[in-house]
């Protein structure tokens, strides 16, 4: 056998953006644009094309919030992808990153799924069929696939799988084959299973139902999707029971099937004899349920991510022989490896990092073996800042015709030696005038001016109309006295009904203190 086509891990160069975890990337089939989510609830976008050394994304923006992103991707003709987060409703999108449309939500108070327009809980993967620009599968802890016209925003099939026993097991991944003939689907209960689409896929789900009566047929919508269950193939036990298989990939050539668990092993199936897998590889960390695989493109090598165990342990990009999966070498990466693309046309390899604290989408190239991505992006330079350039957070605004002692000088050619010291003057004369503010004395405090020495316009006011006045420096008795009149007048009109019985006022006398009469009687005897 050729030996495997050498790796493009020369060279490394960041997308920045993310917070947290990437945990899932996608470039489109040219490499032209790439888009990433992470656990941070974003979704970025690369336009490799104009992208500068800096890594910055052109467009981001939250899909659901509060949800983590799960899956992203590309249609086949690249006009448009789909973001999966872990909400029941997957969303899609144009390539400029505008929504077009959202799945619908199934109604999750009926008993058998089959019978709802959409997923009713958390959803878990997804994926863009490969040559039907409108088709699409997803899946979801319901139990459930379901395949979409993404066109129509409807549903055309409802999938679920075989379990052993009666209940309902999470499907944790999900993919179609190359070809899309066949659809793969992992369980929480160790299982994978395979269908073949071939042809017409699935039976009417509305066989069955009781009639809807007439009165109500116009509250309810037809079911027009198809319904399948019987899997072609299932391989019981595939990995540990209550872990998640947290991806299935195809080979290019649809002849074997890869599968990732989180009980930490990567495993090689032969899809002409899928009772036992060909190779095992154990001892590769995860912790992250969506943790992804892949073949490299001449499928000579494998691809997967490993999770870093504590704070100071990091994951790594891990490399596997294809026949033998034994580990041909890997590189680290900040934080875990979750998310992994090696894509053909470019021959860039794309990993998902990051951890709680960050992430990044880490591209791998070789000037050598890469052509166009981050190979051009490396090499273009930030656009620098204009030297006129007014931040917005901070602006620096000038009023020309404001008071001296507000204006601030304009920049550019310094002013004349002269001119300077005029302005100098004329601010001096704005500036507060020493008084008892300079004592010690709070201004304003005892009803003194304030340290504005009268130049506000209220305190003018009130001192041409007289009101602004110190009560210490104003006779008290002579106040009253200017409105003894008035309280004369004041007067007459309460004692005005006692005129004609009493035109003479009769007021009270004084009377001597009795103690004080008393004790002159006695003084005289």
């Amino acid at each position: 056998m050729a030996d495997p086509a050498p790796l493009p891990v020369a060279r490394q160069f960041d997308l920045v953006g993310h917070s947290k975890a990437v945990t899932a990337v996608e470039a489109d089939h040219n490499g032209s644009r790439l888009v990433a989510g992470g656990n941070d609830y974003m979704v970025h976008l690369w336009d490799f094309g104009g992208l500068k050394s800096d890594g910055k994304s052109f467009r981001s923006f939250e899909v659901t919030e509060g949800h983590p992103v799960v899956a992203v991707s590309w249609s086949p003709t690249g006009d448009a992808f789909m973001v999966v987060t872990s909400y029941s409703q997957p969303k899609v999108y144009n390539r400029d990153g505008k929504e077009l449309g959202e799945l619908p939500k199934g109604d999750m108070y009926i008993r058998d799924l089959k019978n709802t327009k959409g997923h009713v809980t958390n959803c878990t993967g997804g994926c863009w069929h490969p040559t039907d620009r409108t088709t699409a599968l997803t899946c979801s802890e319901d139990g459930t696939l379901r395949v979409w016209d993404v066109m129509e925003i409807t549903q055309k099939t409802v999938v679920k799988p075989q379990l052993a026993k009666p209940g309902r097991v999470s499907v944790t991944s999900c993919a179609y084959s190359a070809d899309g003939r066949l659809i793969a689907a992992g369980l929480q209960d160790g299982t994978i299973q395979l269908w073949d689409v071939r042809g017409k896929f699935g039976h009417s789900a509305a066989v069955g139902l009781v009639p809807v009566p007439k009165a109500q047929q116009p509250l309810f919508g037809k079911q027009t999707w198809t319904y399948s269950s019987a899997p072609g193939q299932i391989a019981r036990n595939a990995h540990a029971a209550g872990s998640d298989i947290t991806c299935v990939r195809f080979s290019l050539s649809v002849q074997n099937l890869l599968s990732r668990g989180e009980d930490g092993s990567i495993k090689l199936w032969d899809l002409r004899k899928f009772k036992q897998p060909l190779r095992t590889a154990d001892g590769l960390t995860c912790n992250y349920h969506n943790t992804q695989c892949c073949f490299s493109p001449d499928e000579k090598q494998v691809l997967t991510g490993t999770s870093a165990e504590g704070k100071d342990s990091s994951g790594a990009l891990v490399v596997l022989s294809a026949d033998t999966l034994e580990k041909v070498g890997e590189v680290e990466v900040d934080g875990s490896a979750v998310s992994v693309q090696w894509h053909p046309r470019i021959n860039q390899i794309f990993v998902g990092c990051g951890g709680r604290t960050g992430g990044c989408v880490r591209t791998f190239y070789d000037s050598k073996l890469s052509s166009k991505g981050a190979l051009m992006a490396a090499s273009r330079a930030p656009r620098a800042t204009a030297a006129d350039f007014v931040r917005l957070d901070q602006p620096k605004i000038y009023a020309p015709n404001a008071l001296p002692m507000y204006r601030e000088d304009m920049p550019g050619k310094p002013l004349p030696k002269k001119r300077r010291k005029e302005l100098e003057e004329e601010r001096n004369k704005y500036q507060p005038q020493k008084g008892s503010a300079a004592r010690g004395v709070a201004v304003g405090a005892g009803g003194q001016l304030g340290a504005s020495g009268g130049t506000l316009l209220t305190q003018h006011v009130l001192k041409q109309q007289g009101g602004l006045v110190n009560p210490k420096d104003e006779d008290a008795r002579a106040m009253f006295l200017r409105h003894a009149d008035k309280a004369s007048d004041e007067f007459e009109r309460f004692t005005a009904a006692y005129r004609a019985t009493q035109p003479q006022r009769i007021y009270q006398q004084e009377e001597d203190d009795e103690e004080g009469e008393e004790g002159g009687g006695g003084g005289g005897q």
